[in-house]
């Protein structure tokens, strides 16, 4: 049988929620360190040129990075519980930091891929500074507050590949990176003074808080629901935007790189649902609003799938992808958060990495299924999922989400 593990005393929750200004700066950080991840994806050609590689090999590129992200999840992310938060926020994107500067002046392209693992690697800082706001947020507002700062966090995911194609044609590819490197390095500063000193929840070795985490997915149903419940939703989302592109820039539309870059911008009206969806938590609802969630996103991928000749109804549908996929998270983590006090960055990572591979695998899926059956084909996985997830969420206890 497993021991249990050495758990420090947790400091008393506070009676005021943290400032705005502070939630505004973790919202703005959660954004652009997110962003680190996304970069890349609007320049694959410039660096497929830059490199003498295939298009194949500056897709790696992408992987890197996330291959690199899932890996700090499960191996990074748990220390949010063993090391002292502000220390370790500082010290990640300081190497973040490094890994952009060595992403921005890489020679070969052998030196490209290893700065994009080290770079995603230490983005996860993310998944460190939301369960922070958890635990430096009264229970009364913890939704609405989370809410807040992951709205910062899907900012970052929409307009990063924006902001990429904007700088990458107004200058190189390489500035992109420069720039991020140096958002990085504010950061680390601004944090390491802004941030409180928050003592750490366990006294456990390494070894054993890995094992540990895997058993709090173990141990709590409510997390593997929530978290297949996200990964769900982010596959379907993940299949959509890797494939809008195919089909802005085929007829009839015809956009050019940049055109679809600026499509990503109508997705980040759904952004503005986050606090919101931390107020239905809040207030006893996230169970609710994750049913009409699920909902919300088939209708999303039923309208967009009319709109092979519509930007309009592709954007109404985008609207509607993101505000149902924001929604979840947000209810999602409101119910995870409240598993395990003592636990809530290893309860993140799994949530996170699960999802993500979600985010991942639909991706694939997305791309395979355009090649063979187009648009199409696509709209119908999308709005296969959620109802999937919908008949699901069905058999779940009321009691699981209040």
């Amino acid at each position: 049988m497993a021991q249990p593990e050495a758990e420090t005393t947790s400091p008393a929750a506070p009676q005021q929620a943290p400032p705005s200004w502070l939630v505004l700066l973790l919202a703005v950080s959660c954004g652009l360190t997110v962003a680190n991840l996304y970069y890349a994806q609007p320049l694959l050609n410039e660096l497929r040129t830059t490199f003498g590689v295939g298009e194949a090999a500056a897709g790696g590129v992408v992987t890197a990075t996330q291959i690199g992200y899932a890996a700090g999840m499960l191996l990074i992310v748990p220390l949010g519980d063993r090391v002292e938060n502000r220390s370790l926020v500082s010290l990640l994107l300081a190497i973040a930091c490094a890994g952009l500067v060595a992403t921005g002046l890489a020679p070969q392209f052998s030196v490209l891929l290893i700065a994009s693992l080290i770079a995603g690697s230490t983005s996860v800082v993310v998944q460190i500074l939301i369960p922070l706001t958890a635990d430096l947020t009264p229970d009364a507002v913890r939704g609405r507050i989370v809410g807040r700062v992951m709205s910062g966090l899907l900012f970052g995911v929409l307009l990063s590949r924006v902001a990429a194609s904007l700088m990458a044609e107004v200058t190189t590819w390489r500035v992109v990176f420069l720039i991020s490197a140096g958002l990085m390095a504010i950061l680390a500063v601004a944090l390491r003074f802004s941030l409180p000193r928050r003592a750490p929840k366990t006294s456990v070795h390494y070894g054993e808080l890995l094992r540990s985490t895997l058993r709090l997915a173990r141990d709590h149903p409510a997390l593997r629901r929530r978290a297949l419940y996200q990964a769900a939703l982010y596959s379907v989302f993940s299949a959509f935007w890797t494939t809008i592109a195919f089909v802005l820039t085929s007829a009839p539309f015809h956009y050019s790189q940049l055109g679809v870059g600026l499509f990503a911008l109508v997705g980040a009206a759904g952004a503005a649902i986050a606090p919101l969806a931390g107020r239905w938590a809040d207030h006893g609802h996230g169970r609710v609003a994750t049913g009409a969630s699920f909902l919300l996103c088939a209708v999303a991928f039923a309208v967009g799938g009319f709109g092979a000749h519509s930007v309009i109804l592709l954007a109404v549908g985008a609207i509607a992808l993101d505000m149902a996929v924001q929604t979840t998270m947000v209810s999602g983590q409101h119910v995870i958060y409240q598993l395990d006090p003592n636990a809530r960055a290893r309860v993140n990572s799994i949530y996170l990495a699960t999802f993500f591979v979600g985010g991942a695998i639909g991706s694939e899926i997305g791309s395979v299924l355009y090649h063979l059956g187009g648009w199409t084909a696509v709209s119908v996985f999308g709005a296969v999922i959620p109802l999937i997830a919908l008949a699901w969420w069905t058999t779940e206890r009321r009691s699981a989400d209040n």
